[in-house]
């Protein structure tokens, strides 16, 4: 938290309300939140001052700011300068974007980087739990970060084919709610969405990608773009502060989730309580019916005992 379509949201205020404005200075709170900046806050602030801000881009979980020369406008597609602003939110990072003369005043809290623009605008990368990062990256041929190289495309990129996933996933030896939560075979999904997508596609997420039908894997990564597109358009999941977006509003998705955080309510489907197991230091929810679990291998339940033989 956030995913996908927090992020999404996130991105789609920066492209609103920052592109084109130029960077006159940066100041710093927090000093985590340029912990992968090589050279530290001396490299980060020389290599926003003077630039100008281009549309924010995303994959997955990473979004970025193109940075242009003085008197580039991103909007006319002037080209970039091959680099970007680049920032993972981890559980808590938040943009926002403000005038110094917000009634509030002062900065904002848990801030981290502010960015000062030439209009009078600020704006802050804020991260309460300071997981989140920032810092300038240089940019690849197509146009992404280095720093999220490593990252596959998500379901909603113009590259994406959900038939090499799905064969791809299937070759795995591993759960399918793990496979899911694997940023380097599809990426943007985390916990809530992970959750929402088995539910959809009625498919248990300690079922085994190697005993999935190629129907059913095709199937899981369908709800998923099916439950993240809808959650962007209702702004994201916001369960408390820690996401908003770029004006610190909540997102209302949480509404509409099926499952996820819904132990012991009745499945939308069914009307079977649902039920909450743990996971990976976390949790998942399910519906035992609409989901049923596969059995446990041997290995997982334990070696089976004999009984003894009389007298033995």
């Amino acid at each position: 938290m956030p995913e996908l379509p927090e992020v999404e949201t996130v991105r789609r205020g920066l492209e609103q309300h920052v592109t084109g404005r130029l960077v006159t200075d940066v100041s710093f709170g927090h000093p985590r939140a340029v912990r992968r900046q090589p050279g530290g806050r001396a490299e980060f602030r020389d290599r926003l001052r003077g630039r100008v801000l281009g549309i924010a881009g995303r994959r997955g979980k990473y979004l970025w700011i193109p940075l242009h020369a003085p008197g580039h406008d991103p909007r006319r597609g002037d080209d970039h300068d091959g680099s970007a602003l680049v920032a993972h939110l981890g559980m808590s990072g938040q943009f926002r974007v403000g005038a110094p003369t917000d009634p509030a005043g002062g900065d904002p809290p848990h801030a981290g980087v502010g960015l000062h623009l030439a209009d009078g605008t600020d704006l802050w990368f804020c991260d309460q739990r300071t997981f989140g990062w920032v810092c300038v990256d240089d940019l690849d041929g197509d146009g992404r970060p280095t720093a999220a190289g490593h990252v596959a495309p998500d379901p909603f990129e113009a590259g994406y084919d959900p038939d090499a996933v799905a064969h791809r996933l299937r070759r795995r030896r591993t759960e399918i709610k793990r496979a899911l939560l694997d940023q380097t075979l599809v990426s943007g999904i985390g916990n809530i969405y992970a959750d929402e997508s088995l539910w959809r596609a009625q498919v248990h997420g300690r079922r085994r990608t190697d005993a999935l039908t190629a129907r059913q894997a095709r199937s899981v990564l369908a709800a998923a773009q099916q439950v993240m597109a809808q959650a962007m358009a209702a702004g994201g999941t916001s369960f408390d502060a820690l996401y908003v977006d770029v004006f610190g509003e909540s997102g209302w998705f949480d509404r509409s989730l099926a499952v996820y955080g819904r132990a012991g309510e009745p499945c939308p489907r069914c009307g079977t309580p649902i039920r909450r197991e743990s996971f990976m230091n976390r949790s998942s929810w399910f519906c035992p019916v609409c989901q049923s679990a596969p059995r446990r291998r041997k290995a997982e339940t334990g070696p089976t005992t004999r009984p003894s033989a009389p007298g033995g």
